[in-house]
């Protein structure tokens, strides 16, 4: 992937120095699924449901009302991660500012944090267990870095565009938010059986793994960032974490009534779907017969 010397975004917050705040856990946060291969790893699948799904109702229900946090502050320069994570957040900002400006409508940027092991965020204390996740409540998408070491080593989901993926994928999150999606099937909580929710969350997944995608072909048709391989990286990502891939390596059975973010084909149609529509109307995974 072509990223270095293009532009880097402000809207980085750096707590990677900071302790972990909190003692409740996140709610009505958004991941990429990752935290899910953690837990197995650790101590065997958990009836393969969201770990944020399973936190969530630990929590009882409420995000916090408050959440105080030190002064941001941004990253080093001579810290090539984040400014690789940085440089993708500015990307994923150009191509929608230009995407909503085009349907009459104006891109509101999120803010990315980088932290370690926990954090606090608006809907709880984030953990770094989770992989990657997007708080809608203080529009902010969060990492802890380390993740990209179990995307490699752990996943076999190696390279550069893989990694750029994760952000786009939690921007989609914050895409969503913005259109109105994410509160939607947000009020569908409680209302309708786990069985119904599981399916509006995989929906609510694959549509983001989508709007990475036209993130991806927006940004190759303007600044030409993709090189041999790229295209390939992020597909093998996105088969990797499939709820089906996670519970088959976490040593369970799979369960597809559990499913939070779609199977590997699943996500790997909708990106690929984003990637060569390049709208956000293609994404329409909610109106879709078929997965």
């Amino acid at each position: 992937m072509k990223w270095e010397g293009n532009r880097e975004s402000d809207n980085v917050e750096d707590r990677r120095e900071e302790g972990g705040g909190g003692s409740s856990p996140i709610f009505g946060g958004r991941s990429i699924g990752i935290g899910t291969i953690v837990i197995a790893l650790l101590g065997g699948w958990i009836l393969g449901v969201n770990p944020l799904t399973i936190l969530g109702l630990l929590s009882g229900g409420a995000p916090p009302a408050h959440v105080q946090q030190a002064p941001a502050h941004r990253p080093p320069a001579d810290d090539k991660m984040a400014r690789f994570v940085s440089t993708v957040l500015a990307d994923t900002e150009d191509v929608w500012k230009t995407v909503f400006s085009q349907g009459g409508g104006r891109y509101q940027e999120p803010r990315l944090v980088l932290f370690r092991g926990s954090t606090p965020t608006a809907c709880g204390t984030g953990q770094a267990a989770m992989g990657p996740f997007y708080c809608p409540a203080d529009r902010k998408v969060y990492i802890d870095l380390g993740f990209y070491e179990t995307l490699k080593n752990r996943l076999g989901a190696p390279g550069d565009f893989a990694q750029a993926y994760v952000v786009a994928h939690e921007v989609g999150h914050h895409v969503q938010n913005l259109l109105g999606i994410s509160a939607k099937v947000d009020q569908m909580r409680g209302r309708v059986s786990q069985k119904e929710y599981n399916a509006l969350s995989v929906r609510l997944e694959l549509q983001a793994d989508c709007f990475a995608g036209v993130w991806a072909h927006h940004a190759q048709n303007a600044r030409q960032i993709l090189e041999q391989g790229d295209v390939e990286e992020a597909m093998n990502a996105a088969a990797r974490i499939g709820d089906d891939a996670l519970q088959r390596a976490g040593g369970g059975a799979v369960v597809p009534d559990s499913f939070t973010h779609g199977t590997s084909a699943q996500r790997q149609r909708w990106f690929h779907t984003g990637l060569k529509q390049g709208s956000v109307q293609s994404c329409d995974t909610f109106s879709a017969r078929s997965l």
